[in-house]
């Protein structure tokens, strides 16, 4: 293979790989996701639902209602699918619900949209049809391949907007055009990579930023076919321009995954080790959930790697769609409940670390989705953070 800076297809197999990308992924792995998804959520409304209906009984019989914060015991209007155009969350629980469900006045709320315009105090979002306006904070900065003033951003970029708790309509923190790529690498034609995503994905492709490569290389030295990647960078509609390594890079190839160590005695309720993020996909852009690195087996993950590793390299236990977890940033201290949503097969092939703050023990615990990981106090462009997960709390 050709090492230096070519073309997209710069050779018959990369451009054949190419060609299939925006094929699609197999129908009935889509379908399976899309059910996994719907089910997470469909779940944790009945679940509000009874509680609603049970706290209206208790109110009318004279007697204390159901605790607030017990996973299924939230305020109904305290979760669920965000708005969309622009895409947003933000629950409504009350102050004292501190260890419940995400709570705007608690926890930022994240939006987003395209930019229909922008001036050094107001960013406005929206498609044609409706608008949103929002003031911007005296420090507020956006991220675009790099820090920068938000009044620098164009019309037209998709933006994720970080709403401070203070404010709802006064944003914070932005992120233009931001994507990410995690995966196996299938091919490379120099800067080129082709990128194996899991069963539900479309293959990705990454096209590594001139200025950038040495900084990505250091982390990522091996860019080759069967090897693990995870770039960020900016979004475009056929590849990502990969611009930062969004963690190290295990020193082996899929191929030869070393062996999960073995443990015994009672799993822990609780789990510490790095969380990650994901862009949308047949999901919500704003709804708050977590991909699980421990599906139960009788699940079907649909975003299966054959022949890859079946455990984790954390000592986790299986849990099942729906079930209910407490995320802690250990950064930030932010913390919430959240709903598993799907399965994290990628995320069992890494037993990297996150030194955001610290350093984490090996293994990834949490893929979470874009709001979840903002509304955590996540900064997208650093990739993860430090975590502990309470199961059942």
């Amino acid at each position: 293979m050709p090492s230096g800076q070519r073309g997209f297809a710069c050779c018959d197999r990369c451009a054949a790989h190419a060609s299939g990308v925006r094929a699609g992924a197999p129908v009935e792995a889509v379908a399976a996701r899309r059910r996994l998804l719907k089910a997470a959520v469909l779940r944790s409304q009945a679940e509000q639902g009874l509680a609603a209906r049970a706290t209206a009984a208790a109110a009318r019989l004279g007697k204390p209602g159901p605790p607030a914060d017990r996973p299924g015991f939230a305020d109904p209007a305290a979760h669920g699918p965000a708005a969309h155009g622009p895409a947003a969350h933000g629950p409504a629980d009350g102050p004292e619900h501190r260890t419940g469900f995400a709570d705007a006045t608690q926890l930022p709320r994240t939006v987003s949209g395209v930019v229909q315009d922008v001036s050094p105090h107001v960013l406005v979002l929206g498609e044609s049809a409706s608008e949103q306006r929002y003031a911007l904070a005296p420090d507020a900065v956006a991220w675009h391949g790099g820090l920068q003033e938000p009044a620098a951003l164009h019309q037209g970029d998709r933006v994720v907007v970080r709403l401070s708790p203070s404010g709802r309509q006064v944003a914070d923190r932005i992120w233009a055009n931001i994507g990410r790529v995690t995966g196996i690498i299938v091919e490379r034609c120099g800067n080129t990579l082709v990128v194996d995503e899991g069963a539900t994905r479309n293959r990705q492709v990454i096209t590594l930023r001139p200025g950038a490569l040495g900084r990505i290389q250091v982390r990522f030295p091996d860019l080759e076919p069967g090897y693990l990647v995870d770039i960020i960078g900016l979004r475009g509609d056929e590849e990502l321009l990969g611009m930062i390594p969004a963690t190290s890079q295990p020193r082996y190839p899929v191929q030869r995954l070393p062996t999960p160590p073995l443990v015994s005695g009672r799993v822990p309720d609780t789990i510490i080790g790095s969380a990650t993020w994901h862009e949308p996909h047949n999901e919500p852009p704003g709804v708050l959930g977590i991909d699980y690195p421990a599906l139960d087996p009788e699940t079907g993950c649909a975003e299966e790697v054959a022949d890859r590793a079946q455990r984790s390299y954390a000592r986790m236990p299986y849990l099942a769609i729906g079930s209910v977890l407490r995320v802690r940033n250990d950064c930030t201290s932010a913390e919430c409940l959240v709903p598993v949503t799907g399965c994290a097969s990628m995320a069992r092939l890494f037993n990297d670390r996150c030194v955001t703050c610290g350093t984490s023990p090996r293994g990834r615990i949490a893929d979470l989705t874009l709001a979840s990981f903002v509304a955590l106090g996540g900064e997208l462009e650093r990739g993860c953070f430090n975590a502990t997960i309470t199961i059942g709390a």
